[in-house]
């Protein structure tokens, strides 16, 4: 089979993508396939014997089918947890482009399939004029959406799915992510969101403290992007 994958990202930061991301490597690999998750870009890094490392990249390192190299499934990574142009000009590293498309390619080599997580929004900068939005473009992914089920996700899923097919892309799926426990009226956002995305809905993923990647897995129904995945 040939290597293929999706881009995941959100309609904000702190919406969910990587508990997302996690459980589609997790059903996936249960359905056979061999699979990898990759964090291309991370901020908010701890220093360890080993170097900085991110919790959301191991998370995602821990659920692929083979344990890859830290520094192939998160080939830049930064300290301080601020925007990524900013954490790698305080460092001095560019976010490079054709490094992380390396490691995308030294993946995607030995695997189904690659679950490539962003990092913030869709329009996040990385370097000079580039965003999130440029390094899905170039890895030529698919892209499926993490809603942040909370007060003001209508707006921000819309323009969100808006910008993506703008940008080219294909809006492949979307999860409703309940970050917010409290969240009036779930079920009828939720249904406008089903309406007015033009996309499938993958699953709905309940609010959960600490999030749970088993939990989140269950609820997801990856059937419409194997389906992609065939073709």
């Amino acid at each position: 089979m040939t290597a293929r994958g999706f881009f995941v990202t959100g309609t904000d930061t702190g919406v969910g993508k990587t508990l997302v991301a996690a459980a589609l490597v997790r059903r996936f690999r249960e359905q056979g396939l061999r699979v990898a998750g990759m964090k291309p870009v991370a901020s908010g890094s701890l220093e360890t014997a080993a170097g900085l490392v991110n919790e959301d990249a191991l998370i995602l390192q821990r659920e692929g089918s083979k344990r890859w190299p830290y520094a192939t499934v998160n080939p830049l990574t930064y300290a301080p947890a601020i925007a990524p142009h900013l954490a790698a000009q305080e460092a001095g590293r560019p976010i490079d482009f054709d490094l992380i498309a390396a490691r995308f390619a030294e993946i995607a080599s030995e695997t189904d399939l690659v679950i490539v997580e962003g990092a913030g929004g869709w329009r996040v900068p990385l370097h000079g004029r580039r965003t999130i939005a440029s390094l899905a473009a170039q890895l030529g992914l698919p892209v499926i959406l993490v809603v942040g089920m909370r007060l003001g996700c209508l707006n921000h899923a819309f323009l969100t799915a808006e910008a993506i097919e703008r940008d080219g892309l294909r809006l492949a799926g979307w999860v409703a992510n309940g970050i917010d426990p409290g969240f009036e009226r779930r079920d009828e956002n939720f249904a406008t969101l089903v309406e007015w995305l033009g996309a499938p809905c993958l699953g709905q993923v309940p609010a959960m403290s600490p999030p749970d990647v088993r939990t989140a897995a269950e609820r997801l129904d990856p059937s419409p992007l194997l389906t992609r995945i065939a073709g």
